[in-house]
């Protein structure tokens, strides 16, 4: 009889242990339930409470944290460089890196890369953006949409280290590089670091557009990149040339291809499917 009364105890412990969990569980989603109400009302820091609620009751509960860390998102500012508005960015990237050390399933792994990398591009850290966008396509190596988000960073880091030499020799953006020793000079400073840029983001844009041939705002920054590579060829007059003209064609390319969207898409804007 007491071992009969032991078993009866111990049975009873674990079903109220059962049923406590499982009230957390559904308190959790209900808080979830009610967070995804207040983020579609745009009421982000009520549904922020509500997220952090649900993840408390239930840590598994990998859609609460995917949640979390896109409210916290929508309150960042990009521009905004504040310590409070930085925070926001910090936080989301802290829990999208939570969820992916719950290793979820690829769809939910595939949201939590690109929305690290995205927050890392707003806060102009770069090089952790270009990492995180690097996981994705490893993940993901069919995404056209990863390999442009790549190619802008090289854009943008070459650009902009390009336009500082530029300005420190007296030169506007638009300025021709007739000066050998103006060339030399700019070569001397952004050559080693800013041709491997370009061309990693020339291959990439060509990808891009591989997987997604009408991809026009991947044809405008591959004329973006050939004016970056222009500027590297300064010191040969006709592979410059050669690669102004390149850029100038995938202008037209990129204009052709919007036409024929516009086009397509009609007076609604909406493009349809034709038969096949």
């Amino acid at each position: 009889m007491k071992t009969s009364g032991r078993v009866l105890t111990i049975l009873a412990v674990v079903l109220a242990l059962t049923s406590a969990v499982g009230c957390s569980k559904l308190r959790a989603r209900d808080q979830l339930n009610k967070g995804v109400q207040s983020y579609k009302n745009t009421k982000y820091e009520d549904a922020i409470e509500h997220f952090k609620n649900a993840v408390e009751l239930d840590p598994s509960l990998i859609n609460a944290r995917l949640y979390l860390a896109t409210a916290y998102a929508q309150q960042y500012i990009p521009g905004a460089d504040s310590p409070e508005n930085n925070r926001f960015a910090e936080q989301a990237i802290d829990v999208f890196k939570q969820v992916l050390e719950l290793h979820p399933p690829k769809e939910q792994t595939v949201h939590s890369l690109k929305g690290i990398a995205s927050l890392y591009f707003n806060m102009k850290k770069f090089t952790q953006a270009k990492d995180y966008y690097q996981k994705v396509a490893e993940l993901d190596p069919n995404d056209p949409e990863v390999y442009y988000s790549i190619a802008v960073i090289d854009w943008t880091q070459s650009y902009q280290r390009r336009m500082d030499e530029r300005a420190k020799l007296g030169l506007k953006p638009t300025d021709d590089l007739k000066d050998k020793k103006d060339c030399a000079e700019l070569l001397k400073v952004i050559k080693d670091a800013n041709q491997p840029e370009v061309q990693d983001g020339i291959a990439k844009l060509q990808k891009a557009i591989e997987l997604r041939p009408d991809y026009d705002d991947a044809m405008a920054y591959l004329n973006l990149l050939y004016r970056e590579e222009a500027d590297l060829q300064c010191d040969d007059p006709d592979a410059r040339r050669t690669d102004l003209k390149t850029a100038d064609d995938w202008v037209d390319k990129t204009m052709a291809t919007k036409k024929a969207k516009a086009e397509k898409a009609g007076p609604s804007g909406v493009v349809t499917m034709e038969k096949q």
